[in-house]
């Protein structure tokens, strides 16, 4: 059974063949498959990615999921949560922890949505993270806000994490949900 992951971010595809090949069946593979997706805008994660699936099912046409992944803050009421991207790309690492990691409260959540889709339906999957967003971006800043979340348990930031990061990720926890759910309905591929 062959699964596509659409995204045209090859950062975030390797990270997430890292994470969830060592677990898969020898009967499952997961493949990147290099799409660009328009994402709407919207405060809503879910909203984000069922979109991105009815936009990729045309160019795609065989089983596969996208992912969305976000930080909500606590004191800001759960934003940047589906909007994080747009908003990073705008603030950067040192204005971001300005606005989310310089306020009394800096409690906020990772959270991964896949949305997965057989031909027939769509399937979301969830994985969070509680932890603090930094007043100060620490590590590598390579991979947008890795360096400004430390998960709670933690001292260091998710940059700062390196490959460990893969164990306790929002992103594992997903797709963690996705394999189980695969495993137990093993759909073939669009009729």
């Amino acid at each position: 059974m062959i699964i596509y992951f659409a995204s045209n971010n090859e950062y975030k595809s390797k990270e997430l063949l890292d994470i969830i090949n060592p677990e898969l069946p020898e009967a499952m593979e997961i493949r990147p498959i290099k799409i660009k997706i328009e994402e709407i805008q919207s405060s809503s994660a879910e909203k984000i990615v069922r979109e991105k699936v009815l936009r990729a099912f045309p160019k795609v046409r065989r089983p596969f999921f996208v992912a969305h992944t976000g930080l909500y803050s606590e004191y800001f009421g759960g934003l940047p949560g589906g909007l994080t991207k747009i908003i990073w790309e705008s603030l950067q690492a040192d204005k971001f922890c300005e606005v989310f990691g310089k306020r009394p409260n800096t409690n906020a959540v990772a959270k991964t949505i896949l949305g997965y889709c057989d031909g027939k339906f769509v399937r979301t999957f969830e994985g969070s993270v509680k932890g603090k967003i930094t007043a100060e971006p620490r590590g590598d800043r390579s991979f947008q806000w890795d360096c400004v979340f430390i998960p709670d348990g933690f001292d260091k930031t998710f940059a700062e994490l390196g490959d460990f990061k893969y164990e306790i990720s929002s992103r594992r926890l997903a797709l963690q949900a996705l394999v189980k759910y695969l495993k137990e309905n093993r759909y073939e591929g669009f009729n």
